[in-house]
């Protein structure tokens, strides 16, 4: 049976060949409330008004409640449809949408009605375009500098694979942290995030700072896809190669029975460990925990973050004796 005309187009159309995987029942520390508090139902409104996304929604974050309670929405342009096809996402795939030429203002309206300190942008990978969505980035960030100039804007973008000048663009906008998430270690990347590259990651991640070296760059790993506790050592010191200055880790949690499965629940005392791990590896600042995500907080992080880079420079560098 195939779907009418006028029947939705499927969400992930590259998965229906996938064997089911059963969703495991999650452990108490991962449960969280369904959202029903005034300041949710208020930021939702906002969001509907301005016509924007947000990837607390696409990617059924869970975390939702507790986020847009305190009016912290995350941004997602570009529209609403990916062009990868990640087993790990919840993000629909297939044919994009076309750009929104009225979304940079919609996004600042936004901003600047939720009264956002701290705004976090993302975006679906946009392969089809030949920047890649990087000026819609640089366009967006103007805008909210133009509407809101008190906000501090951290960008979540796409790897921009094999597009030239993409990462130029954005940084030349001036974000005040570019992040770009590895998601896993690279021996699952054919599986998990089989459109992207592991070192095209990272020199992203090297050629920001090669760029701007004012800019907080920032990654984030999912945990309990299958990884080890060594693998995930050795990202962490890939990381820390390129000097990146900030790193959240997370667990996975599987949104349907044909993504990923869910290989464990990594337990809060392994998430302490591995905080403390990266901590001494040189991050200014790490967020580790079972519902960790990118922009989880990412208004108190930043002030957190911008405190770590100013005690790092007040200290005198150890001298060789």
């Amino acid at each position: 049976m195939t779907n009418s005309p006028d029947s939705p187009r499927p969400r992930h159309p590259e998965k229906a060949h996938r064997p089911d995987s059963p969703i495991q029942r999650k452990p108490a520390w991962i449960r969280v409330k369904a959202p029903t508090s005034p300041g949710y139902q208020a930021t939702r409104k906002i969001v509907r008004d301005n016509n924007l996304r947000t990837v607390c929604e696409e990617a059924a974050c869970p975390n939702i409640g507790e986020c847009w309670a305190k009016r912290h929405a995350t941004m997602m342009i570009l529209g609403s449809v990916c062009t990868r096809a990640c087993t790990f996402c919840n993000v629909a795939t297939g044919r994009p949408d076309l750009l929104d030429p009225h979304e940079p203002d919609n996004v600042a309206n936004a901003v600047a009605q939720l009264g956002l300190a701290h705004v976090v942008v993302t975006s679906v990978d946009r392969d089809d375009l030949e920047d890649g969505g990087a000026g819609h980035f640089a366009a967006v960030i103007r805008a909210i500098r133009a509407r809101a100039p008190g906000t501090t804007i951290e960008v979540l973008t796409p790897d921009f694979l094999r597009k030239d000048g993409a990462i130029e663009i954005v940084v030349a906008a001036r974000p005040d942290v570019y992040n770009h998430n590895l998601e896993t270690v690279p021996g699952l990347y054919p599986e998990v995030r089989p459109g992207a590259r592991y070192y095209a990651s990272l020199r992203l991640l090297d050629r920001v700072k090669e760029l701007d070296g004012s800019i907080f760059t920032k990654s984030g790993l999912m945990v309990g896809l299958g990884e080890t506790r060594q693998q995930v050592m050795q990202v962490m010191d890939d990381l820390r190669a390129v000097d990146c200055d900030f790193l959240t880790i997370g667990q996975y949690l599987q949104p349907t029975v044909k993504h990923h499965a869910i290989d464990r629940f990594v337990t809060p005392d392994e998430f302490v460990a591995y905080g403390k791990l990266a901590l001494g590896k040189g991050f200014l600042l790490v967020a580790a925990s079972p519902l960790t995500r990118s922009s989880y907080h990412a208004d108190a992080d930043f002030v957190r973050l911008a405190l770590a880079r100013q005690a790092r420079l007040a200290t005198p560098a150890a001298t060789s004796p």
